[in-house]
């Protein structure tokens, strides 16, 4: 374990309030943390002295009046934020999620002893030391994720403890202390008191850690995913472990899970836990451009595949037109490889992080592939940066002009727009403007 450092900021406000004849500490995630040789984000104090002595002391300018009911007062102290709140106890939970009342008391072990796990209750400061009353320093040196006193009384105070419990174990790689976790299953059905926005917070976060498939727990799932089967979580496991990790490719992970739901099935889920539109709909795109409903990629639709590369949108003699230009509008070359006419299509549709993602979700569902899909990522991002024509607006061409060389406006106006892109891509005519013109007036003349 870590010598603990404190923060500048912390550590002089501690001694503001040492100094003032206060019990202060350093207090949970950041005492973890730093046992753990992490970087602390933030650093919470808690203190003997009561909301409206940590006011006065620091001065109304300073502080922030956080949640003076609870007893915090945010104290804003170079440049950043210090929660700060007074020991307490806490009464009953009626909502199954937020105490009745808070006592304030004089000791920290009172406190500490409120706390969910052991790992998160522990507190610290240069003079005493570490302040460790239920063993969360052992608990982090053999990797156990445990509940302050009685697990059941921990969750049953508050249901959101036991998403936590799975996000903080899967965040660190802990095993979870088996009554800990046999409480945590017994009570889930009061998952039913957490708001949908918390419940979606906790399990994307679970979800954003490096190897959360071991957490997935079906029986907490069936709770907050009813839709989701047992056997197609366990079939999503391995490929949820196998996506990138972290918050930025989260929708990866998401799509990976619930890729059995199909399209509308995602949409369905991740609406009723009020996801953002954003992730809601890179999700389902996911999910669609993967063939989700089979849980895989099948045959008749690869990665990317679209109607389109069989020429299904040319209409209006388009496609014979492009079939009979073929050989004068790229002499001596064939057409461009089916791997670069997908991903040229992909990013026509979606933009290049998006199809990236579609690389990384297709190498987790099928590895032995894994190779290939990384070339098509970087094929994508070559294709992307030489400014490839992949859509309609990169054509040399517009709806202007197609109709100043005799097309009608409407409907059809697009299509053969939509068949000039097709061509180019497949390199059978050249991205120019000329070039262009003149096939689609020879097409109108035939």
């Amino acid at each position: 374990m870590q010598n603990i450092r404190l923060d500048a900021g912390a550590a002089a406000l501690l001694a503001r309030l040492h100094g003032a004849g206060y019990a202060a500490y350093a207090v949970g995630g950041c005492v973890r943390d730093s046992l753990l040789g992490r970087t602390p984000q933030d650093w919470d104090l808690c203190t003997s002295a009561r909301p409206e002595q940590v006011l006065a002391l620091f001065g109304e300018g300073q502080c922030i009046p956080t949640g003076l009911q609870h007893g915090t007062v945010t104290i804003k102290y170079g440049g950043q934020l210090y929660e700060t709140t007074t020991f307490r106890t806490e009464g009953a939970y009626t909502d199954g999620r937020h105490p009745d009342e808070v006592h304030f008391v004089p000791d920290v072990r009172q406190d500490l002893a409120r706390r969910d796990f052991t790992i998160n209750a522990m507190a610290y400061n240069d003079a005493e030391g570490l302040i460790d009353p239920f063993g969360g320093q052992q608990d982090l040196q053999q990797g156990i994720l445990r509940a302050v006193g009685d697990p059941a009384t921990r969750f049953e105070e508050d249901a959101l403890r036991i998403l936590r419990l799975y996000r903080f174990a899967a965040r660190f790689g802990f095993a979870i202390d088996p009554p800990t976790g046999q409480a945590a299953r017994a009570l889930c059905a009061h998952l039913d008191c957490v708001s949908v926005e918390r419940i979606e917070e906790e399990l994307s976060k679970l979800l954003a850690a490096p190897a959360p498939a071991a957490y997935l727990d079906e029986k907490i799932l069936k709770v907050i995913i009813p839709e989701l089967s047992a056997p197609a979580l366990q079939a999503a496991k391995s490929v949820v472990d196998a996506c990138p990790a972290g918050t930025e490719d989260l929708p990866v992970r998401w799509a990976a899970l619930l890729m059995s739901l199909g399209e509308d099935g995602t949409r369905k889920a991740l609406k009723r836990l009020r996801c953002s539109n954003a992730l809601i709909e890179e999700t389902a795109v996911l999910v669609r451009e993967t063939g989700g409903g089979g849980g895989s990629f099948s045959e008749d639709r690869p990665l990317g595949w679209d109607p389109a590369a069989a020429g299904s949108r040319a209409g209006d003699g388009m496609a014979r037109f492009v079939s009979e230009e073929k050989a004068s509008a790229a002499p001596g070359q064939d057409a461009a490889p089916d791997t670069v006419i997908r991903i040229r299509k992909l990013l026509g549709r979606y933009d290049l992080h998006t199809v990236q993602r579609l690389a990384a979700l297709g190498a987790a569902m099928e590895p032995e592939q894994a190779a290939d899909f990384a070339a098509q990522a970087e094929l994508a991002a070559q294709l992307d940066a030489d400014g490839v024509c992949c859509r309609v607006s990169q054509l040399a061409v517009n709806g202007r002009d197609l109709m100043a060389a005799g097309i009608p406006a409407g409907p059809g106006l697009r299509k053969v727009l939509e068949a000039l892109l097709d061509a180019v891509i497949r390199g059978q005519l050249p991205n120019e403007r000329q070039r262009l013109l003149d096939a689609v007036r020879e097409n109108s003349a035939s």
